[in-house]
C-alpha cells in the first residue's frame, strides 16, 4: 500500500540539478477518497452512485479510457513544482492545457551553479529534423562539455559584473547561457491532460531531457496516485488520450 501522504513534497532527482515534486493533488492523499474513486464517482454521478466494488470498478475505469470517455478523468488533478532548464521548459509550456508559473529572473539574483550540462552529446539525426540518433564520439564530447562549462561561466561572470554596474535584473540576466539555465515552475494539470502530456513526452522519439521528467512525473507519483487509471492507460499502449 503506497503512502500518498509520503509522495508529497517528496523530489525526485531528474537530469543533473533537476528534480519535480509534487506539492498538492485533488483529491488530497488526506481525504480517504483515491484518484481512482473520484474518476468513478464522477462517471456514475446520474444515478449519485459510488463504488460497486474493486472489480465493477476497475472495469468501469477500463470502458471509460478504452472508449474515449474521458471527462471524468478532469476531476483528479496535480500540482507539480519542479527545477528544470530552459531547454524543458521551453516545450513543456506549449502544452496549453496545464496552468503553468515560472520564476522570471527579475526579483531575485540567479545562482551560478544552476546550468544544465549533458552527460552525453547526442548526434542530429539525418531522417527527422527535430531529433536524435547516436552520440558524439567521446574525445569530442569532453571537449564540448568543457566549452560549454566555459560559456556558462563567462556569461554568469558578466551577469554579476551587470547586476554589480546596477543595471537591472531584467536585463542583466541577458549574458546568461539560455535555454540551459535552471528555472523552478509551478504546473497544475488534469489527469486527462496529464495522459495527453505523457503519452507524447514519455514516447521514445521525444526529446531525452523531457522525456526524462515525465517518466519521473508517471512513475513517482501519477501512477501511485491513480494506479487503476494508469493500468487503464497503459493497457492501450499509452495511447488513452484523444
Amino acid at each position: 500500500m503506497v503512502d500518498l501522504l509520503a509522495l508529497l513534497n517528496s523530489p525526485v532527482p531528474v537530469l543533473d540539478r533537476g528534480w519535480i515534486e509534487l506539492i498538492d493533488a485533488m483529491p488530497h492523499p488526506s481525504s480517504g477518497v483515491s484518484a481512482d474513486n473520484v474518476v468513478v464517482s464522477s462517471a456514475r454521478v446520474s444515478r449519485l452512485g459510488e463504488s460497486k466494488g474493486a472489480e465493477a470498478d476497475r472495469k468501469l475505469i477500463h470502458y471509460l479510457m478504452r472508449h474515449k470517455h474521458l471527462s471524468p478523468f478532469e476531476h483528479v488533478v496535480f500540482t507539480f513544482r519542479l527545477k528544470a532548464p530552459l531547454v524543458v521548459w521551453w516545450q513543456w509550456v506549449r502544452h496549453r492545457t496545464a496552468s503553468y508559473n515560472l520564476m522570471s529572473g527579475r526579483y531575485v539574483e540567479l545562482p551560478e551553479d544552476e546550468y544544465y550540462i549533458p552527460e552525453t552529446w547526442r548526434l542530429q539525426a539525418l531522417h527527422n529534423r527535430q531529433a536524435s540518433a547516436g552520440e558524439l564520439p567521446s574525445d569530442a564530447a569532453e571537449r564540448l562539455t568543457a566549452e560549454l562549462s566555459a560559456h556558462i561561466a563567462r556569461g554568469h561572470a558578466l551577469y554579476k559584473q551587470a547586476l554589480a554596474l546596477g543595471v537591472a535584473r531584467e536585463q542583466a540576466r541577458l549574458f546568461l547561457s539560455g535555454f540551459s539555465v535552471y528555472y523552478i515552475g509551478y504546473i497544475t494539470q488534469n489527469l486527462r491532460n496529464a495522459f495527453h502530456f505523457l503519452r507524447l513526452r514519455m514516447a521514445e522519439d521525444a526529446q531525452y531531457e523531457i522525456r526524462a521528467y515525465a517518466t519521473a512525473m508517471y512513475q513517482s507519483f501519477v501512477k501511485p496516485f491513480a494506479p487503476i487509471c494508469c493500468e487503464a492507460w497503459e493497457s492501450l499502449g499509452q495511447g488513452g488520450d484523444e
